[in-house]
């Protein structure tokens, strides 16, 4: 359970009135027992201006999903599964959009301390183990999406077993040169792809070259945007030999990959990542992660979580799929077009 007034009153060694003036900021209190009681109540995850505020302004019931980038094709398909979970329940949905280039640890926990909800839902919120250590001292429901830590339910996908799947799909189809389209390296998404990636290489006799892992030089939203592919495709069609295969670390940079193809006359085949809705109506070969599933069954895990707090936390890891279409071979090879 959350902290309380009273927790706070034991563990800063005072009374519950001199907490309610530290929190009302009476001028009633000593320096020393106020910084006490308010270097307790952050300890413990307590905020209160939330109780200063008031709590029967607060509904119940209210589940928040918060996302680094709201207008993503992959948010909308995650949204999509969200909705249709909660489509026939009790529950109000509040999305709240935290800035990539900020603080994302403090964002997260400028949140937490509001309490703006019963529960919450992180998507794409990507955070060192010892960050989300730090908030399981605010005791409230979290489930995170796409992103993995055992002290938190989570749902996410093998991205490493998908970059392999798409590295050995280009192998198996003819080609030994094969780049990564890759974006910001210290995102967890790119690392797991990456492994998966020379694991592939590995198993087919190919020596990795640093060389063919090329990104964009706009890292907007860690690089995973259309003009960023856009860039890295430039840069990978330039290079000298030129791969005969390319792996996109998503497919929103797959579209971009396929702009530069286009503008440069010169096409390689390539895989993406994700299986957005564009991606069949663009021939797209791609890893499929079921996103809207994931959504669906996350917020199933939120609200299991608000109903039963002691359950024992949950982690759903899912099998990418592989999804061939036209973009995995140009006649067999790279060609000038």
């Amino acid at each position: 359970m959350a902290a309380t007034i009273y927790d706070i009153a034991k563990k800063a060694g005072v009374s519950i009135a001199t907490v309610s003036r530290v929190f009302n900021n009476s001028e009633n209190v000593s320096d020393k027992s106020r910084k006490k009681v308010l270097a307790v109540a952050d300890e413990v995850g307590y905020h209160p201006q939330v109780y200063a505020q008031g709590l029967a302004s607060r509904k119940n019931n209210t589940l928040m999903i918060v996302v680094p980038v709201i207008s993503n094709y992959f948010f909308m398909e995650i949204l999509g599964g969200v909705q249709d979970k909660l489509s026939d329940l009790n529950y109000d949905l509040s999305i709240f959009n935290i800035s990539p280039n900020k603080d994302l640890k403090k964002q997260v926990e400028h949140v937490l301390k509001r309490r703006w909800a019963e529960g919450y839902l992180f998507v794409s919120v990507h955070l060192k183990d010892e960050d989300w250590e730090s908030f399981t001292k605010y005791n409230v429901p979290i489930t995170l999406v796409d992103e993995y830590f055992e002290g938190f339910d989570s749902v996410s996908v093998d991205n490493s077993q998908g970059a392999y799947r798409a590295v050995k799909a280009l192998y198996d189809s003819g080609h030994t040169k094969i780049a990564m389209l890759s974006a910001y390296e210290d995102s967890k998404p790119i690392k797991d792809r990456l492994r998966g990636y020379k694991k592939a290489l590995k198993e087919c006799g190919i020596p990795f070259n640093g060389k063919l892992i090329v990104k964009g030089d706009t890292m907007n939203r860690d690089g995973f945007t259309e003009r960023a592919g856009y860039e890295a495709m430039k840069k990978i069609l330039a290079l000298k030999p030129r791969p005969d295969a390319c792996f996109c670390a998503s497919d929103i940079q797959a579209v971009g990959a396929l702009k530069a193809m286009q503008d440069t006359r010169i096409s390689i085949p390539i895989i993406g990542y994700d299986d957005i809705e564009l991606a069949e109506y663009m021939g797209l070969s791609t890893v499929r992660q079921p996103m809207r599933e994931m959504g669906f069954f996350a917020t199933q895990n939120l609200i299991d979580r608000m109903n039963n707090p002691d359950k024992t936390v949950s982690q759903t890891i899912y099998t990418p799929e592989l999804v061939t279409r036209t973009s995995i071979s140009v006649n067999g090879r790279s060609k000038d077009t």
